[in-house]
């Protein structure tokens, strides 16, 4: 099962080199699933030339607001609903999660609380779990097709599903611990408040739970994948 990687943003350089792109983050995760991968660098306006040249798409991180005035942004909005009407699934992550709530009806903006930077807790239906996250937009109205089926007190809809066809999180199961102190080091100084970049900063080291986050993913992919088998069987 070939999975393409829409990525709409770059790690840092100067980690780069050490801790990888977005996409190897991904391909990491996502790593148990037996997938094959590509990637489109659809921030610098690579798109592939179908919805069918993945047999399901992974929409990554980035450190672009879906609501500013960037090119690939419309173009990406309509591959996600293309995507949707051809019955392929997408998975989002952050940015990922906040484009396919956009594209599809809902609204992203700059949540007035700030920023969320490190380990948070999450209720999945009833399941805490811990997950690094670096963000200050969220979606503030979902879809009305999507069900929220992560939260907290900050983030009310931090996790969406679409029927079987979609799911995406705010936070960021493909981070670790040295990569979220990178950007703390790199991107955090003087844009996020201090007093929580400290605290992101002493909550490392404990456990996390991507893990969990991955299996979903890789579940969303191969479960939709064989519906659509019997399906054509039929």
């Amino acid at each position: 099962m070939k999975i393409g990687i829409l990525q709409t943003g770059q790690s840092p350089e100067v980690l780069r080199s050490e801790q990888g792109d977005y996409p190897a983050m991904f391909e990491k995760l996502l790593s148990k699933g037996g997938f094959t991968f590509q990637t489109w660098h659809v921030e610098g306006m690579e798109f592939p030339a179908s919805v069918h040249d993945a047999d399901g798409w992974l929409i990554t991180g980035s450190r672009h607001g879906v609501y500013e005035d960037h090119p690939f942004i419309a173009p990406l909005e309509q591959f996600i609903r293309d995507a949707f009407a051809a019955g392929l699934p997408v998975a989002g992550i952050c940015f990922g999660h906040q484009v396919m709530a956009q594209a599809l009806g809902g609204q992203v903006g700059k949540y007035e609380g700030g920023w969320a930077v490190g380990a948070q807790d999450y209720d999945f239906d009833g399941d805490t779990l811990t997950l690094n996250a670096w963000h200050q937009d969220q979606v503030l109205a979902p879809p009305d097709t999507a069900r929220t089926i992560g939260s907290n007190a900050f983030c009310r809809y931090a996790a969406l599903a679409y029927g079987t066809q979609g799911y995406s999180v705010q936070a960021h199961p493909e981070f670790s611990d040295a990569f979220i102190q990178g950007l703390i080091d790199t991107r955090g100084r003087g844009v996020v408040p201090e007093p929580l970049l400290q605290q992101a900063a002493s909550a490392q080291g404990g456990p996390r739970d991507s893990h969990i986050i991955a299996e979903r993913i890789v579940a969303l992919f191969h479960n939709h994948r064989k519906k659509h088998s019997s399906a054509n069987r039929a």
